[in-house]
Parts: structure tokens; sequence; C-alpha cells
């Protein structure tokens, strides 16, 4: 696929964190999740901006699912929709980063979300559900004139989904990299896909599908 010059393209990747790997099997292990650093690494090389998100969850989140509320039952709360378990904690092994990517603060823009109790987004450009406070994601790649965004990161079907859905809501060209992302279930991101696809973003394979127009 076809890119254009590396000063118009950032790469994004969305909470590529443990927490959504088998390494933390009690939180949202996605399976695969643990191996998409390469091919985020990969993807970066083709932007000139590189940008980052991550869950930062309470443990005493309102919409943490327990015995009397189990995960994905309804809960609610102007910001929140269903139960999940306890996930991202900061201080723990599921808040952080993969091994192998970037930390925060290397990256160009980095952002965390899920911070207040009663907050649980799931696309890393705002903060609500409404999408009304933005997290600044889309203003910095305006201010940069980027045009194009890869995204990768964890999960498919729920908060690389929700990111992309939303950048492309705002003007941006989304390419999918397929190597760097998997889902939680089957279902749910062969639909997430599908939305994906029908709101206009493309999907690469692999990143070695990529090609550079020169600067």
């Amino acid at each position: 696929m076809q890119l254009p010059a590396r000063k118009y393209v950032a790469s994004l990747d969305v909470d590529a964190q443990y927490t959504f790997t088998p390494v933390c099997p009690n939180e949202l292990p996605v399976p695969g999740g643990d191996t998409i650093a390469n091919e985020l690494n990969h993807q970066a090389q083709f932007g000139a901006y590189r940008l980052g998100s991550k869950d930062a969850h309470s443990p005493q989140a309102l919409w943490v699912s327990n015995e009397q509320h189990p995960p994905f039952s309804p809960v609610d709360g102007a910001n929140m929709d269903i139960r999940w378990p306890s996930h991202a904690v900061p201080g723990t092994k599921g808040f952080e980063l993969l091994a192998g990517l970037p930390h925060p603060a290397d990256y160009d823009f980095f952002v965390w979300k899920g911070v207040e109790p009663d907050m649980h987004p799931y696309g890393a450009c705002y903060h609500d559900l409404a999408e009304r406070m933005s997290t600044g994601i889309i203003e910095y790649l305006r201010a940069n004139k980027v045009s194009t965004v890869i995204v990768g990161g964890l999960a498919t079907d729920y908060c690389v989904c929700h990111t992309v859905l939303q950048l492309l809501a705002t003007g941006f060209e989304v390419i999918v990299n397929r190597a760097a992302t998997f889902g939680v279930a089957d279902k749910t991101s062969r639909h997430a896909i599908a939305e994906m696809i029908q709101h206009g973003a493309h999907f690469v394979h692999h990143s070695a599908e990529l090609e550079q127009a020169n600067d």
C-alpha cells in the first residue's frame, strides 16, 4: 500500500500493554497480544511521528466486575457502559508497555485514559464516551499536518476499533496493521474489522506491505 511522504504520516500504538496479553491471565488476556511489539516498531519507521496510549485504571473503578456483577454486565454511568475485570492498574505488570516498545516519554505524543474511577473510554482520542473531551491526539496530528495514521495495538474489537473510527470521523486516512493487533474474541473482532472497513479504513496484513512516497 502506498503511503504519502513520511512527514504526513504518524504511527499510533493503542494500549499495547501486558494487561491485554496472556502474561496477565487474570486481567484481559488477548491471544497473541504479547507478540506485536516488533510490528509496531516497524510500522513506526514509516511515520514522522509516533503516538501511543495506555489504559490507566483504578482498582476501585466503579465498572470493575465481581461475583455479583460479572464481566460484560451493564453498569450505570455517563462514561461507563459494561463491567470489566480489573486491569491496567498503575504500578502493576499489566500497566506496562510490551517489552521492546519505547518508554512513554520517548513517544512524540502519549496519552493515558480511564484514570477517573467512573470513566472507561475505549478510543484513544477522547476521554469520554460522548467524545467531547479530547485527549489531544487529533489536535496534535492536525497541528503537524499529518494526513495518514498507521494503527496497531490492543484489542482489535474494542480500543483499536474505537480509535480508528474516531480518526476516520475527523478526516484522517487510517491504515490498520493486522499483524500489530489482536482481538478479545473472533466474532467481535470480525464485526469490528467490517465496521472499520465500512467507514473507510484500509488494512494491510503486515507492515512489509507498506511503501513510502518520496519526500
